[in-house]
This record gives C-alpha cells, sequence and structure tokens, in this order.
C-alpha cells in the first residue's frame, strides 16, 4: 500500500507533467527536423536528403566531362546477322530490313599450333647441266637452328619470367591453348636460348648501373641445386641487374659495382660497410626497428621519447629542402648533431636504446646523405620491390637445378625487368630481340 503523503504525491505530478513537457518538446522539434521544417529549418546531419534534392545538387556539383566514358566497343574481327526469315504471325517470306540493335562477344579463337615445314626445292637446268637449289633464309622466324619460331620463344620467356609459371605449367598451358606437346627439356632449351640472346644487353645493364649516380642495393635468398644462395639485386629508376652467387659477403658488390662512384642505397647489412662507396642507410628498416622496440616496450617511458625524438628529427629532415647546395650541408651536419644527442646517453649501457644508439653513433655519417643530396632516397623500397618477383618466384618453383639455370634467370629476370620499368611491352621486345639475330646458321 503506498504510504506517501498528498504533498508528496501531488508534487511527483508536477514533476513528471514537466518531463512530459520537455519530451513533447523534443519530439515536436525532431518532427520538424525530419519533415523540413519549412522555410529556413534543415534537417538533421544524420538524415540523408531526399534522392531527388540529392540528385539536384549532385548534377550541379559536378563538372562537365570532356569526353565520354561509355564502355569502347572493339572493332569487329567477325559479323552474325541474326534474321527474322518469315513473318511469326502470317508466313510471309521477309527481306531487306535495319539494324535494330547490336551487342559484342569477345572470344578467344580455338588454334592448333602452325608446324611450317619450309622445302628447300632443286632444280636442273637443261642448258648448262647445273642443279640448283634453293637456300631456306628464315631471318625473322627462327634464332639459329632452334625449331622454335620467335614468338613462341617469346611467349615462354613471357611466361617463365613475367608470369613466374613453372616449366610444368608452360607445358600444360601450351597443350591446352595450342595442343602443343613440348618437353621439359625443350623448355629449358628455349630459356636458355632467349638469355644467350640477351646476355649483350644484361652486361649493357651492368655498365648502366655502374655509371649510374645513385643505386638500389638488396639481397635475397635463392637455391641452386638445393643449396642455399643469394640474389644481389641493384636498381636504378631505370634499370634492373639481377647476379646469382652462393655468397653473401662484399666481393659480391665490389665486384658488380667496379669503379662505382655514385651513391648506394642500402640497408644496414655488413657487408656494404666494406666497400668503398658512398652509402645511404636506409630509414625505413630503421624505423621497423623502433617500432618493434616500441612494441616490446610499451609501458617504459623513455623508450617512448627516444623513438619520439629520432622519428622527430627524421620526419624534420625529410621536410627540408634548399635549392642552396651549402644550406642542404648544414642542415645534414644539424641533423646528424641532433640525432647523435638523442643516441649519446644510451652508448655503453644495459638499456633496451642502447642497440639502436649504438647504430646511430656507427652509421651516423651514412643516415642524412638525403639532406644533402636531393636525388637520394632516404629508403630502399626500390630495391625491395625489385626483388619480390624473385621472392615470389623461389617460392613456386624452390629455385634452379644448375649453375646455367641460375645464369639464365638472372639474365631473363634483369633484362624483362628493365623492360617493364621502362613500360615497353616485354613480350614484344622479346620477340623483337630475338627476330633481329643474325641467322648464322641458315641453308
Amino acid at each position: 500500500m503506498d504510504t506517501r503523503t498528498r504533498e508528496e504525491l501531488i508534487a511527483e505530478n508536477e514533476l513528471l507533467k514537466e518531463r512530459l513537457a520537455a519530451v513533447e518538446a523534443e519530439v515536436e522539434m525532431l518532427r520538424s527536423m525530419l519533415s523540413g521544417g519549412g522555410s529556413g529549418s534543415s534537417a538533421a546531419p544524420f538524415v540523408k536528403p531526399n534522392r531527388k534534392e540529392r540528385r539536384e545538387a549532385e548534377k550541379e556539383a559536378r563538372k562537365k566531362r570532356k569526353q565520354s566514358f561509355a564502355r569502347h566497343r572493339e572493332t569487329p574481327t567477325e559479323v552474325v546477322d541474326h534474321v527474322v526469315e518469315t513473318c511469326p504471325d502470317c508466313g510471309r517470306q521477309l527481306s531487306g530490313g535495319w539494324i535494330a540493335r547490336t551487342r559484342q562477344v569477345i572470344e578467344l579463337p580455338e588454334m592448333a599450333v602452325r608446324v611450317i615445314e619450309h622445302r628447300a626445292i632443286g632444280r636442273h637446268c637443261g642448258v648448262c647441266g647445273k642443279d640448283h637449289i634453293a637456300k631456306i633464309d628464315l631471318s625473322g622466324q627462327v634464332v639459329g637452328k632452334m625449331r622454335f619460331g620467335v614468338r613462341l620463344m617469346s611467349l615462354v620467356a613471357e611466361l617463365q619470367t613475367t608470369c613466374r609459371m613453372p616449366i610444368s605449367q608452360i607445358r600444360g598451358l601450351l597443350n591446352t591453348l595450342y595442343r602443343l606437346e613440348i618437353s621439359a627439356g625443350e623448355i629449358a632449351g628455349i630459356l636458355q636460348k632467349v638469355a644467350q640472346v640477351a646476355e649483350p644487353i644484361y652486361v649493357g645493364l651492368r655498365d648502366e648501373i655502374r655509371g649510374s649516380p645513385v643505386v638500389n642495393a638488396d639481397e635475397t635468398g635463392w637455391r641452386e641445386d638445393g643449396v642455399n644462395g643469394y640474389i644481389w639485386s641493384f636498381s636504378t629508376p631505370r634499370t634492373r641487374y639481377f647476379a646469382y652467387n652462393r655468397s653473401r659477403s662484399s666481393e659480391v658488390p665490389k665486384e658488380t659495382l667496379g669503379e662505382f662512384k655514385g651513391k648506394l642505397v642500402c640497408d644496414f647489412y655488413s657487408a656494404y660497410s666494406v666497400i668503398d662507396v658512398v652509402c645511404q642507410r636506409c630509414w625505413t628498416h630503421f624505423l621497423r626497428a623502433l617500432k618493434k622496440l616500441n612494441e616490446k616496450h610499451p609501458d617504459d617511458e623513455s623508450v617512448v621519447r627516444f623513438v619520439d625524438a629520432v622519428k622527430d628529427v627524421y620526419e624534420r629532415a625529410k621536410a627540408f629542402s634548399s635549392d642552396i647546395r651549402r644550406h642542404r650541408l648544414w642542415a645534414k651536419m644539424a641533423f646528424e648533431r641532433e640525432l647523435m644527442e638523442i643516441a649519446l646517453p644510451y652508448l655503453g649501457l644495459k638499456k633496451p636504446q642502447s642497440t639502436l644508439a649504438g647504430r646511430i653513433e656507427k652509421h651516423l655519417a651514412e643516415l642524412f646523405i638525403f639532406v644533402e643530396e636531393p636525388e637520394v632516397p632516404s629508403d630502399n623500397n626500390a630495391a625491395e620491390r625489385s626483388v619480390r618477383p624473385s621472392v615470389i618466384a623461389r617460392k613456386i618453383s624452390g629455385g634452379t637445378r644448375s649453375a646455367k639455370g641460375s645464369k639464365t634467370r638472372m639474365i631473363l629476370m634483369s633484362v624483362f625487368g628493365t623492360w617493364k620499368l621502362r613500360a615497353m611491352d616485354t613480350m614484344s621486345s622479346c620477340h623483337s630481340l630475338l627476330a633481329a639475330t643474325p641467322q648464322l646458321h641458315s641453308t
């Protein structure tokens, strides 16, 4: 039984009336916003405008296009007319007509491989009594005594190098599309022949690397006949050069770069430290190390301050620019001093920051080359992008089986990679290269 007094019930009733009035006012306001509320009012921010209003607003804001972007219609290579021969209602024969509508279907042709037999016909001259046999000139069609045409060879090289298909899958694809039975050894022979023809280009790419002002370098694992080795990558914005070696020592970049006088962008691997070149160490690698340090010690405020301070120096260095060389040199020296001051308190101590502080001390002169030389990137991303296809190929094929196979792979990766980097059609470029090869064995 309710024991409250009459005065308490009256007070509670008044309070409920006030709350009800407030709720009714809020409901009325929301209704007004949802319906547009007459002139001068606007809908709630979470309410989408009516479709018609939205389309009109988009139409007013949209700029007129300079050209239509409708689906491109191809030039037909074949036309099939669909005609009603007789009237379906009365059976009368129909003739003439007009094109009511069209529909294009793009399809691949079914075709078998072409096997062309070239025959040298001999003829006898009854006047001089001599026999004359025509010479078979296959210039632009085959390379040497190969029994495969240059178009087929180019396709095999494209599938293996650009598409990273293993030989077994190339065999299956050729059989499926062209009903061509070809052995794994023959495909390997095609690739070796293409590499042999492209080898002068490969040597030229190495010379381009040696003469470049800036080169990105990196290395990744590769197995030859089940033995671990390395693919070394040297690249510029227009050139790719790959070399295989079982060693990961400094002798490989020394031999490849020769008398290199430019700037070498690389990671912190020690092999690059002993060669006589100016290095820009990769900041992307260093930032990753800072991130790992931060994740390992998230509650250590001194680690957080150290990481933030180093990142701040780098970001200001990246943002710096000047057309005056001495200003860039002064800025480089200032950033080096500032970074060294951050690292100094942790040198020689057993603290989480000590390892990276030691790295700063060791490579201080190699961290801000990009400030003084604007054409030098601060990261080694170009080299990492260049080796990524070989990493994928390694996971697919597992590597190569012989030294000859490794050399073939390096030549094709370098030449095809450079063509692609220069926005050239790789298969067409390979076809042109093979077609231009002198026919030393023509009969």
